[in-house]
């Protein structure tokens, strides 16, 4: 009999690109619609949205644990333990979290040694942005957008990495609350801020880089003024898990780099 769950449901991605880093890509019956990372998971069955989820389809891969992520996905949650299934919800926000939480898979599913050694190389990825932005003589004034509306500041571990990326947020995480409700802001508070850069990152749709440009009072602000909106994908900076320091540490230092030479 194993120890360790055989078939898995991941509800969110971050858990889908760690499993199958850590070479137990195997264990996966279930992914969530949004997947995109490692290409292999595409193929696996969709069971789940973000919020909802086909409980049926997910009772019937008799999965012996859930994985999801953040307390949006607790009615989700329940109504799988309502079914008798093993659900295991994680609330990370910060790097140093997503590093535990990469810890804490390997251990659930008996690769606590290579996933040390994994943590190591995202560590390094840490430390490759910080050597640079350490180099900085000045740092460009950054507003990151992962909503329009209502206008939502960007998420703990995004701030994080456009910080070791070189980037002066506009909005702190000292000024921010953990959920997105916290996050709300105001566009007066934007153009006053005046960044020299917008990322903007819709979670579940399109950036409208037109919309943005057109908003009143924004023909001011310098990233409006000089065409410095940059769209970037979801799958990379809103996932709490590898996905921001293994690719997005390489687009922003290439995207800070072109704006300071």
């Amino acid at each position: 009999m194993s120890l360790f769950p055989r078939r898995i449901v991941c509800l969110t991605e971050e858990a889908v690109e760690i499993l199958f880093a850590l070479g137990e890509g195997h264990r996966i019956v279930g992914v969530s619609a949004y997947v995109e990372r490692p290409e292999e998971a595409k193929a696996l069955p969709k069971v789940t949205a973000f919020v909802s989820g086909h409980i049926k389809k997910i009772v019937d891969l008799r999965p012996d644990l859930v994985i999801g992520f953040s307390d949006i996905q607790k009615d989700l949650a329940r109504d799988l333990i309502e079914q008798g299934l093993n659900v295991f919800i994680a609330n990370h926000r910060s790097l140093d979290e997503i590093l535990d939480y990469t810890l804490m898979i390997g251990r659930l599913v008996g690769a606590q040694d290579r996933a040390e050694e994994y943590v190591k190389e995202l560590k390094e990825k840490i430390e490759q942005a910080l050597r640079f932005s350490s180099s900085l003589k000045a740092r460009p004034r950054i507003y990151i957008e992962e909503w329009d509306e209502p206008m939502i500041a960007g998420i703990h571990w995004f701030n994080e990495i456009v910080e070791l990326c070189g980037g002066e947020l506009i909005f702190p995480n000292s000024e921010l609350g953990p959920m997105a409700k916290d996050r709300y802001i105001q566009s007066q508070d934007v153009i006053e801020r005046n960044p020299d850069i917008i990322l903007a990152c819709w979670c579940g749709k399109k950036v409208n880089v037109s919309h943005i440009k057109e908003r009143e009072g924004w023909s001011i602000i310098n990233a409006v003024r000089d065409d410095k909106i940059y769209e970037l994908k979801p799958e990379i900076f809103l996932q709490p898990g590898p996905a921001p320091i293994i690719s997005g540490i390489d687009i922003l230092l290439e995207l800070v780099r072109s704006n300071i030479s």
